[in-house]
């Protein structure tokens, strides 16, 4: 099993989870993290530190949510690992909470 990074990441971008990851497995795109499934151990550190409640374990994804784990995988494979803290965009709290963000992601 794995934790997966859900639309609720996108144009939100804090990253208080890559501070507790043991493993480094988070990765930064343009206005999302992502979440290496072949690196995350599953260990449950990054799901509370979400301000935004993007985190989910991928038994708890929803139908919509589920195309968010190959997606999770497939921008691992490109972005660079993120491991300290970074400050969230200036209009994160504005697109805290927003449904279905898919369509603003950027690769």
């Amino acid at each position: 099993m794995t934790f997966v990074v859900t639309d609720n990441c996108i144009k939100c971008k804090y990253t208080d989870c890559v501070e507790v990851c043991p493993v480094d497995c988070f990765h930064e795109g343009p206005n999302m993290l992502v979440i290496d499934p072949d690196e995350c151990i599953d260990c449950t550190l990054c799901e509370p530190e979400c301000p935004a409640e993007a985190i989910k374990s991928e038994d708890d994804l929803t139908d919509y949510e589920q195309q968010f784990l190959s997606l999770n995988a497939e921008l691992a494979k490109g972005w660079p690992v993120i491991n300290e803290m970074k400050d969230p965009p200036a209009d994160a709290d504005e697109w805290k909470g927003v449904a279905e963000k898919l369509e603003h992601l950027e690769r």
